[in-house]
């Protein structure tokens, strides 16, 4: 008779006391300031917080209205795929040549895995220096060929920027994920696709991509919430939104409208709806990409 895996504690209070610090953790730092935000969406308030006033959905009318909140939407929308792509894009490719290398592969994934340490903010400025347009080192190499480089007065070279720092931070997070499942792969099955004359890259995209499918699809996941929350320190120390809120996404706007101009109501109509836009991202990820991933 086959003896039974579930878990049994001897004290009934040991799991609570256990799921409490995780509870609470959740609780204040995200129901709490959630809750908040949706209370304060409906209200207006005067930046000193001497009055407040119920408005209803007006909050959130004029926040759909506003030009600028919709080309924060499309700037956030081109900076989250851009960055999601091209992150996990190298990152796969860097763990498949980590996977090739016999002498020194310890040192080569630890220097892969530095990166992901670095804070957002300190990424960012590690860029704006090379990049600088007065005194970065590689942004005198780009315009020694002659291309007018300048990301503090053109948008796209700014957007281009933000790309490259955000995608470069997070690529260590995926080569980490991408590095276990390529060695959960039963080599047996890449040695017989080999043996029967399919090429490296056949057996790439044949066997070891599908087999990939689990980690790749919670990968895109955990990048999309990345691109929308985790990248305001890159784009508030790059370029502050500009030039022109050409990099102006949906997060750095709730910031900049609570923050810095003081219109909380606003702010908090769009913190709610931030939210709701992730939440409907990732239920349309797990309806339709997981209906593709196979669990081995």
């Amino acid at each position: 008779m086959a003896s039974s895996t579930r878990v049994t504690f001897p004290n009934k209070l040991l799991p609570y006391v256990l799921l409490a610090p995780q509870l609470a953790i959740t609780a204040i730092f995200f129901y709490w300031p959630a809750s908040q935000a949706i209370y304060q969406s409906v209200l207006r308030e005067d930046p000193f917080g001497l009055s407040t006033q119920f408005v209803g959905l007006d909050n959130f009318r004029r926040v759909l209205g506003d030009p600028n909140y919709l080309n924060s939407l499309q700037v956030t929308l081109i900076f989250s795929v851009a960055t999601a792509l091209i992150a996990m894009a190298l990152a796969l490719l860097l763990a498949a040549m980590a996977d090739k290398v016999i002498r020194g592969k310890g040192i080569y994934r630890t220097l892969m895995i530095w990166p992901y340490a670095v804070a957002p903010a300190i990424a960012g400025m590690l860029w704006l220096f090379l990049f600088n347009p007065s005194m970065g080192t590689l942004a005198y190499l780009v315009r020694s060929t002659g291309y007018n480089w300048d990301p503090l007065l053109n948008g796209d070279q700014a957007m281009v920027l933000i790309v490259s720092a955000a995608a470069w931070k997070q690529i260590s997070y995926n080569f980490l994920f991408f590095v276990a499942g390529l060695q959960s792969i039963p080599k047996s099955l890449i040695e017989a696709a080999a043996i029967d004359g399919a090429g490296e890259t056949k057996r790439f995209w044949t066997i070891v991509f599908p087999l990939l499918a689990p980690t790749t699809f919670f990968l895109l996941v955990v990048n999309t919430v990345y691109a929308f929350f985790d990248t305001f320190g890159i784009i508030h120390a790059v370029t502050g939104g500009g030039p022109g809120k050409a990099t102006e996404t949906l997060v750095y706007k709730v910031y900049n409208d609570g923050f810095v101009n003081l219109i909380l109501g606003d702010s908090a109509a769009q913190s709610v709806i931030l939210m709701i836009i992730v939440i409907g991202l990732t239920a349309i990820q797990f309806r339709y990409v997981e209906r593709k991933v196979h669990y081995g």
